[in-house]
């Protein structure tokens, strides 16, 4: 924690800079993101990069690169250069790209020297990134992320700029709910980019809304696949990897949620509820919803109308 817990005042250079370099106290570490430096500068062509102001902690050659201890993202919106890590190899970067610096990974990035560019930083660190991490959202093979210009984005990045800029009471809370949202921008664009075929994201919403209006019908994954004429496996893989559910689990998933709105709004016993909505028998129907709820059918009612 020493080599970044420091505190600086805003650096504010006419309208080209604006960097904050941030405490961290032990409310902030507990919170599980915690945010430790924060800003925007443009580098100009032909001009030395990073600039001189830096303090040493962050300063380093790109001929040589450096290892941080914190994760940074750094998303260049003007400009193009250049991005290489231990775990990627080097990378053209355009206006446009986010890249995603982990801690004790050598890395070493820079404009091209007669084009240069703006960029946004945020530095962080905490247990819920190491969740992140651990859990494949993010892997350090990956670290390079193409976003395009994305005015939500920069609106993230301004606000958590102007936060710690005036350094409120709990606005580490404040810039780690920024940091959250950029990491779920990205991951998001990340995903929905691996989707670029329209009509395989059609076939998906079909497939969906067909699961919603026939939620109490006997209509399996299969029958779907046969109606949109595509072949289940390929439906099956590609469903998953769209919703994070396979067609059965999306299937149950909206009987669920259904379930809870009858149980909520009707006084249709149990086992009609069962009936209604096409499971195999209402003590299966008793059990997976214990399994998902934690509470029987007949407490989740009770507790819901406050008994």
């Amino acid at each position: 924690m020493e080599s970044f817990n420091f505190l600086t005042h805003p650096m504010k250079n006419k309208r080209n800079q604006n960097v904050n370099y941030l405490t961290v106290n032990e409310t902030d570490e507990l919170w599980g993101l915690y945010t430790t430096t924060i800003g925007f500068q443009v580098i100009s062509p032909n001009s030395d990069y990073p600039p001189k102001s830096h303090p040493s902690a962050y300063w380093f050659s790109p001929n040589t690169g450096r290892v941080l201890q914190e994760y940074i993202l750094l998303y260049i919106t003007e400009g193009e250069g250049s991005f290489e890590s231990a775990s990627c190899k080097l990378t053209k970067v355009v206006a446009g790209t986010i890249l995603l610096l982990f801690p004790g990974e050598w890395h070493t990035y820079r404009p091209l020297k007669g084009k240069g560019w703006n960029e946004y930083w945020v530095g962080f660190n905490g247990s819920y990134m190491k969740q992140l991490t651990g859990n494949l959202f993010f892997s350090r093979k990956s670290p390079v992320y193409n976003v395009g210009f994305n005015e939500q984005i920069v609106a993230l990045f301004n606000q958590g700029i102007e936060t710690a800029n005036y350094q409120k009471t709990a606005y580490q809370q404040v810039l780690s709910g920024i940091t959250s949202l950029l990491l779920g921008f990205i991951f998001y664009s990340e995903k929905n980019n691996s989707f670029r075929d329209k009509t395989i994201i059609a076939q998906i919403d079909k497939a969906r809304m067909m699961m919603r209006e026939k939620t109490g019908d006997d209509v399996t994954p299969e029958s779907i696949a046969k109606t949109l004429n595509i072949g289940y496996s390929w439906f099956r893989r590609v469903f998953k990897q769209y919703t994070g559910f396979s067609p059965a689990q999306y299937q149950l998933e909206i009987k669920l949620q259904k379930s809870k709105e009858l149980l909520a709004s009707t006084v249709l016993p149990v086992k009609e509820i069962a009936f209604h909505l096409n499971f195999e028998s209402a003590s299966y129907f008793v059990t997976f919803f214990k399994s998902k709820t934690g509470l029987s059918p007949g407490e989740y009612r009770d507790k819901i109308k406050g008994k």
